[in-house]
């Protein structure tokens, strides 16, 4: 899936949205990361529509304009839910090999200095 896809699915998850709507959301979820275009947006909503994982809502006129509102089906909450999971999944994977990574590069633990005092003769022990 897409990075697009899956913040388009994401920003469906809660309600049916148009399409400015749904650019706007894409935009706030990803914390400006992913802004597309309105022609790069249709062609994702025409793929998740031929694959199923969406469906048109309804049409509103709004200012003389069509506005279509597309809602998740139960199969777009599958795929959604299913890519979040894969991608916590493989966060974690990161995670965890980053973390081994550290402990590796880390300096081996070693006794720590014992404090050199004048022994008997004069010597340091």
């Amino acid at each position: 899936m897409t990075r697009a896809a899956f913040f388009v699915l994401t920003a469906l998850a809660d309600q049916p949205r148009h399409g400015y709507g749904i650019l706007r959301e894409v935009e706030e979820l990803s914390d400006g990361e992913v802004q597309l275009r309105v022609g790069t947006l249709y062609g994702v909503l025409d793929r998740l529509t031929a694959d199923g994982l969406i469906v048109l809502d309804r049409e509103e006129v709004q200012q003389g304009r069509l506005r279509r509102y597309y809602r998740l089906t139960e199969d777009g909450v599958a795929a959604l839910d299913a890519e979040a999971e894969r991608m916590a999944a493989g966060a974690g994977a990161a995670k965890r090999r980053i973390a081994e990574g550290r402990r590796a590069a880390a300096p081996a633990d070693t006794a720590p200095e014992r404090p050199t005092a004048p022994g008997l003769a004069g010597g340091f022990a």
